[in-house]
């Protein structure tokens, strides 16, 4: 039997020439169309706008498509009224709470992917830090959601996060709210930028500490630039092989090969002799990083914050002349998540060492004499 997946495929397929697509958002599926612009809207000219149409069901796909081609009649016929849809979608909207709603849409999210410790910690930072600051007893509606957003500081991450996340639940309800008017101008640029180790500080921490296992995690971290977490999730036997390349294969960012810069500091902090402690993995990514982190503050006082290892990492492929896209694909990152970050932590003095190796390079181009 076909999924509804494939039904709304199909069904597009016979209303491309109606102008007119179903979608499918949440447990509703709406028409999309270029359409007069609704009673009391500020918008006057024609756009593109959705009704809200009936529930997600092999049936409702074909109540839908029935539905779109009469629509399209109606617009061709100029008798399409903004009176006949607005009431049914209405009373969807106040049908539920927002906890109810909330219920909903977790349901859904968890249908549409595995749940496992990755998916458990995206839900509790990005989604549930925003609804728990909801009135789950009131009815949703855009206003709720508008006052919400307000009450966050302008500017900033938090704005940014409960722009998106309530943009989602509104769109999951099938409510018209967009809040990205309210989201401002946070980005990474707009962080406060902390000073990075010096690669002398790296090398006389490491020596500092007196737990071997730690040490070795901290020279892992140092000259692989890794995330805390990944330091448990990595192909041991070609490091204790001898293989300066480092196998990453589970973690955020799934399976990945990082080369080290530098280079001499895969003997020098003896990392092919492998020392891993025993902590508990049967936790989300973050819990495990945060475990690493914690240690390193509470128990060797650390003059930098041990991921600060991880951005020095970036800014020394940088010295190394490494381009920026090889970098990104080495961290885990997408190259404009990579240059974005990574951007405000460059400084002059990187740029002139950066310029100095690209001088000595015997085989640049030289200026033709006078």
């Amino acid at each position: 039997m076909k999924n509804i997946e494939h039904q709304i495929k199909e069904a597009n397929g016979r209303l491309r020439n109606y102008g007119i697509s179903i979608e499918q958002i949440g447990s509703r599926l709406y028409l999309r169309a270029t359409l007069p612009p609704k009673p009391l809207a500020l918008k006057n000219e024609w756009h593109q706008q959705r009704i809200n149409i009936t529930v997600a069901t092999i049936d409702g796909v074909k109540l839908a498509e029935n539905e779109g081609k009469i629509i399209s009649l109606k617009l061709d016929t100029k008798t399409f009224d903004w009176n006949d849809y607005l009431k049914p979608k209405l009373e969807t909207n106040t049908a539920k709470s927002i906890g109810e709603w909330i219920q909903k849409f977790e349901e859904d999210y968890f249908q549409k992917r595995q749940r496992n410790f990755k998916t458990e910690s995206t839900w509790k930072v990005e989604y549930k830090t925003v609804f728990k600051m909801l009135p789950v007893h009131e009815t949703l509606d855009a206003e709720v959601l508008k006052q919400i957003i307000l009450a966050t500081t302008p500017d900033t991450r938090t704005r940014k996060r409960f722009c998106l996340t309530l943009k989602l639940l509104a769109k999951f309800a099938g409510l018209d709210f967009n809040p990205d008017s309210y989201s401002g101008n946070y980005s990474y640029r707009s962080r406060q930028i902390r000073s990075l180790p010096t690669d002398k500080l790296i090398f006389e921490s490491h020596s500092s500490l007196d737990n071997v296992k730690w040490q070795w995690v901290f020279g892992m971290l140092a000259t692989y630039g890794l995330r805390n977490h990944e330091v448990f999730f990595l192909d041991l036997e070609q490091l204790r092989a001898g293989n300066k390349i480092v196998t990453v294969l589970a973690g955020k960012t799934g399976y990945r090969k990082i080369w080290p810069f530098h280079p001499e500091w895969f003997e020098l902090f003896g990392l092919p002799n492998v020392k891993i402690p025993d902590i508990n993995l049967n936790r989300s990514n973050s819990e495990i990083g945060a475990t690493v982190s914690q240690r390193f503050r509470r128990n060797d006082g650390l003059p930098f914050k041990v991921y600060d290892l991880r951005h020095a990492w970036a800014i020394r492929t940088l010295e190394y002349g490494l381009d920026v896209t090889l970098a990104a694909q080495q961290m885990g990152h997408s190259l404009s998540v990579h240059s974005n970050l990574y951007h405000a932590w460059i400084n002059a003095e990187h740029h002139q060492r950066a310029f100095d190796l690209a001088i000595s390079k015997s085989d640049r181009p030289m200026p033709p004499e006078l």
